[in-house]
């Protein structure tokens, strides 16, 4: 985890106007990367755009992600992918990982970066910070991807093979 939201701060540092915008990093704090992640943060000039929030709960979290200009999460592998597919859900647009599951989660729904690449997910950043329409379009996508994925359809699916087997 410490690597990919090194990058993330590192490519929001690189941001035309960053001092225009907040990035909040959310999930349980880790006391192995915090002091680290706060050190970098002030070496790269962020500190104060900086938000460290801890675990956020399930009803919190949509109230967090309708307000986000976006989700960026360029994730070194996931097992599915359930932040992007939850910000997706709420009209968030969505910047994350080439590799992985992420790419088959989001399909045309998301911009695609390459996660050890921080200038990637600078560029990815601007785009979405300056580009209303490309905004719009990913949350009318996100919105329609995340339908493709719920509980029953997945349902549905699962006993479909399974009575295939029977």
């Amino acid at each position: 985890p410490h690597k990919n939201i090194a990058s993330i701060l590192k490519a929001f540092s690189k941001l035309k106007d960053y001092k225009s915008y907040e990035l909040w990093l959310v999930g349980p704090k880790d006391k192995r990367y915090t002091l680290q992640l706060q050190i970098l943060a002030k070496e790269l000039g962020i500190s104060k755009q900086l938000k460290v929030l801890d675990y956020v709960s399930y009803q919190e979290l949509p109230l967090l992600l309708n307000e986000a200009l976006a989700l960026v999460f360029p994730s070194l592998w996931e097992g599915f992918g359930f932040p992007v597919l939850e910000a997706m859900a709420c009209g968030a647009p969505v910047i994350t990982s080439n590799i992985s599951s992420l790419p088959e989660v989001t399909g045309d729904a998301a911009l695609l970066i390459n996660p050890y690449v921080s200038k990637e997910i600078t560029y990815a950043m601007e785009q979405i910070i300056t580009d209303n329409s490309l905004r719009s379009q990913l949350k009318i996508l996100g919105l329609k991807r995340a339908k493709a994925f719920s509980w029953k359809n997945t349902g549905e699916k699962t006993l479909a093979i399974l009575a295939n087997f029977l």
